[in-house]
C-alpha cells in the first residue's frame, strides 16, 4: 500500500489543525444508533421520532463517508497511522476496502474526468452508451449503498485494472477477505440473536440512505462536469450561510472540492483560503463556485437526465499526455505535476 508524502509545510500544517471538533456528529448519531439498537422507545414511540433517530444516524453515516475520504489521503490529521487503520474500520463497514479507494481515489485526482478515473465510471468512460448511462445513474442514486462497491471493486477484479503491483493486490485480497468475514460475523450473529427486525432499522436502513445522500454529493461535484481543469472541471460549495457552512465543517470542507482537486495534499482546513486566492488572482474567471449545497446540486440535476457524463461524453477533446504517465500516489499540484499543458485553463498555468 502507497504512503502520502507531505512536506514539512504539508506535515506541520496537518499536525496544528484541530480535528476532533468536526467529530460533533459522532455522539450524536451513536446516541440515536443507541435508541434504535435497544428498542427504547424515547421520549415515545411515535413514528415522527423514530424518523428523526433514523435521520440522524443516516446523516452521521454520511460524514463518515467523508471522514473516510480524509483517510485515504492520510491527511485526517498529523497521524498517518490513525488515517489508515481508522480507515480500514470504515471501509470495512462500508464495503469498500480501503486500498481499493485509495488506489482508485489517487487516479481520481491525478485522471479527472478522463477515460483513467476509474472512480466515475461509467460517467467517465466514452464506451459507455448515453442509454447505458442515463439507466445506471438511477441505480446508482437509489442503490449508492451496493453500486459504490461494485465500482470501486473493478480496480481489482476488471482484467485491464491498473494495479498491477503483486504487493498491493495482495493487500487488497487480504482487505476483500477480511471484509467478508467480518460481515459474515456481525449478520450470523444478529440472526442468532434474533435481532434481524431491529438491525434493518437501526444499521440498514441508514446505511442505505446514507449511500442515497453520498451519491447526490458525488453527483452534485461531478456529473456533467467537462473540463480536465481540476478548477473548472467540478463544482464548489463555499456556503454563505450557517447550515452550508457548518454541514461543510462537519464533512470535512469536502465540499470545497477544486482547490481539493488540484491540491489533494493540503489540509482540507487551508481550501476556502485557497479557492478565495484562485479567484483574486483570476477575478474576471467564472470558477463553477456555489453559495449553498442546493443551488449546486439544482446546476447538477439536468446532466442526470439529459447526459450524465463528464469530461470526453461531454464533447470535451480526447484528454493529450499527461506530464506524468503513470500517477500512483497524490501529488502536491495536479495542474503542475500531471496535466498536459493542453488541458489546463491558461490562467492556471501561471497561478
Amino acid at each position: 500500500m502507497s504512503l502520502t508524502t507531505f512536506t514539512e509545510t504539508e506535515q506541520q500544517a496537518l499536525e496544528e489543525k484541530w480535528t476532533l471538533p468536526r467529530f460533533v456528529y459522532f455522539p450524536v448519531g451513536t446516541a440515536a444508533l443507541a435508541i434504535l439498537a435497544l428498542d427504547l422507545p424515547w421520549p415515545n414511540d411515535h413514528w415522527a421520532w423514530q424518523a428523526l433517530w433514523v435521520s440522524l444516524v443516516t446523516y452521521s453515516m454520511f460524514c463518515w463517508t467523508s471522514c473516510f475520504h480524509e483517510t485515504v489521503h492520510q491527511t485526517l490529521c498529523g497521524s498517518r497511522a490513525i488515517s489508515i487503520w481508522l480507515g480500514r474500520i470504515l471501509g470495512t463497514l462500508m464495503f469498500v476496502p480501503y486500498t481499493a479507494y485509495r488506489e482508485s481515489h489517487i487516479r481520481h485526482h491525478a485522471y479527472l474526468n478522463k477515460p483513467a478515473d476509474w472512480e466515475l465510471w461509467p460517467y467517465s468512460d466514452p464506451n459507455t452508451s448515453l442509454r447505458f448511462r442515463r439507466v445506471f445513474v438511477w441505480f446508482d442514486l437509489i442503490v449508492g449503498v451496493f453500486m459504490s462497491p461494485a465500482i470501486y471493486s473493478r480496480l481489482y477484479f476488471h482484467p485491464d485494472s491498473p494495479i498491477t503491483n503483486p504487493e498491493t493486490r495482495k493487500t487488497l485480497r487480504r482487505e476483500y477477505i477480511g471484509m467478508i468475514l467480518v460481515w459474515a460475523s456481525i449478520i450470523g450473529g444478529v440472526i442468532y440473536a434474533g435481532r434481524v427486525h431491529t438491525f434493518l432499522m437501526a444499521w440498514v436502513l441508514p446505511h442505505y440512505l446514507a449511500g442515497v445522500v453520498q451519491s447526490v454529493r458525488k453527483f452534485t461535484e461531478h456529473l456533467g462536469m467537462k473540463d480536465y481543469d481540476p478548477m473548472l472541471g467540478t463544482r464548489t460549495v463555499i456556503g454563505d450561510n450557517w447550515l452550508t457552512r457548518f454541514c461543510t465543517y462537519l464533512n470535512f470542507d469536502i465540499f470545497v472540492h477544486g482547490p481539493h482537486h488540484r491540491h489533494p495534499r493540503v489540509s482540507h482546513d487551508r481550501l476556502i483560503e485557497k479557492m478565495n486566492d484562485y479567484m483574486s488572482v483570476n477575478p474576471t474567471k467564472e470558477y463553477p463556485v456555489f453559495a449553498t449545497y442546493w443551488q449546486a446540486i439544482c446546476h447538477m440535476i439536468p446532466s442526470m437526465f439529459k447526459n450524465p457524463g463528464v469530461g470526453m461524453n461531454l464533447g470535451a477533446p480526447e484528454p493529450k499526455k499527461e506530464k506524468s504517465s503513470e500517477v500512483n500516489n497524490f501529488v502536491a499540484d495536479v495542474t503542475r505535476e500531471v496535466l498536459a499543458d493542453a488541458d489546463v485553463d491558461p490562467m492556471h498555468l501561471s497561478s
